[in-house]
């Protein structure tokens, strides 16, 4: 149930995962505005937008432990409405934030029996931009490949075998109560597994009778293993699949596998990412950094309606900015806070956030055009990440430095969303 591909790779800068561990403990095991249970399917929803299985699997198990409703993880059918009415930010956040409105956040807060209050919704919306930024850290460091798919991973885990990088590495970069938690919730894992085992195994029996029914008819219907579109209650469309709304079962040898497929977690599989300049000319115009800023406001905000998250959250961006890549930088010719910012504000700029006092030409000037598709893919849609692409780019950088430039897209991304999210909810409450 931990982070142990992801903690591995962020290893090679041990201040950075300090501060990672840090903020991901304190959003999802924390006193805050949701209930437990709620932070890890929210997690799951984020996570299935980008089809990333390490992350689903990774909540589904921690959303059970949680004391979390196994029909859930049938799909967004069987959740509550107030949850499921999460879905709209959730897609737009994770593909083009730059068209959540306030709106949005007054359809969530609306008086009725499935409102959110605005603490919640915070709460939310960290989580959902963590989660997505995440996905991307876990696709572009070949976590996902190692994972999931059985494939060759991209890149080579520090540690041998599956010890946690926190216990391989006592003492160098994380605080021993980070350590003290980590062992604790690995004997947790291990006393709970049987009763896990057993609450899998006994919604997989509830439900088989009626999906083997399902099964049938659909086949009949459409043809073996055709996919078709279904309705829901709120009239919206999404993929069925012979295997969607599957809960994970626990295999012979007692391993947790996941739903083989995502599809039940999200509506409108088709949305993604759309080039911000290629956008309708009546949609929203480009986002100055000089009338809304994470410094200026999005961390008072923030700070206020989820007590202490902003301070987490500011030391993680300050952290990634504070690396040393001088290596990196020299062998682009330029200074190591000319490169980050180059990328940084790369990353930005394809969200339509622009900084009045960057000369974007420069963009061009420091990174190569294979770095460019990279960063691209990684941010944009790190699903379609793959080994080729990974390798011709590659080439020319150190192991540390492929993951600090992987480090710099989770951070600017998850900026990005945040920024766009709260500056509607600063709408909202004017």
């Amino acid at each position: 149930g931990r982070l142990e591909a992801v903690t591995q790779q962020m290893g090679y800068h041990p201040q950075y995962l300090d501060s990672f561990l840090k903020t991901q403990h304190y959003l999802m095991h924390m006193d805050g505005p949701l209930p437990f249970d709620c932070r890890h399917y929210i997690a799951i929803m984020a996570a299935a937008r980008h089809q990333c299985r390490y992350l689903v699997n990774l909540h589904v198990l921690q959303f059970l432990r949680a004391g979390g409703d196994p029909q859930w993880l049938r799909g967004l059918d069987f959740i509550p409405p107030k949850l499921r009415n999460l879905n709209e930010i959730n897609k737009i956040l994770a593909h083009r934030p730059w068209l959540i409105t306030k709106e949005h956040i007054e359809k969530l807060l609306k008086i009725s029996e499935w409102s959110w209050s605005l603490a919640e919704l915070v709460h939310a919306v960290v989580l959902l931009a963590h989660c997505h930024a995440l996905a991307s850290f876990v696709f572009g460091c070949g976590c996902e490949q190692d994972e999931g798919l059985g494939g060759r991973g991209l890149l080579k885990p520090l540690s041998p075998g599956n010890q946690c990088f926190c216990e391989a590495t006592a003492g160098n970069g994380c605080s021993q109560e980070l350590l003290r938690i980590n062992r604790k919730r690995s004997l947790d894992s291990c006393m709970e597994l049987d009763s896990l085992r057993e609450r899998m195994q006994k919604i997989h029996v509830e439900t088989e009778g009626r999906e083997e029914t399902r099964l049938l008819q659909q086949d009949r219907e459409e043809g073996e293993g055709q996919g078709v579109e279904v309705s829901v209650q709120d009239g919206t469309k999404h993929r069925s699949d012979p295997s969607a709304g599957l809960s994970p079962l626990a295999d012979t040898d007692g391993e947790v596998t996941g739903a083989t497929n995502l599809a039940c977690y999200m509506q409108d599989p088709d949305f993604g990412y759309q080039d911000f300049a290629r956008r309708d000319e009546d949609q929203t115009q480009v986002f100055r950094v000089q009338d809304y800023s994470w410094e200026d406001h999005g961390f008072s905000l923030v700070n206020r309606l989820y007590s202490d998250i902003g301070h987490l959250l500011d030391e993680k961006f300050r952290m990634v900015d504070g690396l040393q890549s001088s290596a990196m930088a020299k062998r682009q010719g330029c200074e190591p806070s000319v490169f980050k910012r180059g990328i940084w504000n790369y990353i930005h700029c394809m969200f339509g956030i622009r900084y009045d006092d960057y000369d974007y030409a420069e963009v061009n000037q420091l990174l190569e055009r294979m770095l460019k598709v990279y960063i691209k893919t990684v941010t944009c849609y790190p699903e379609k990440t793959n080994p080729e692409m990974f390798d011709r780019f590659w080439k020319q950088f150190k192991h540390s430095e492929k993951v600090h430039v992987n480090l710099l897209i989770l951070e600017a991304r998850m900026q990005a969303e945040l920024l766009y999210a709260l500056q509607a909810i600063t709408q909202y409450m004017i």
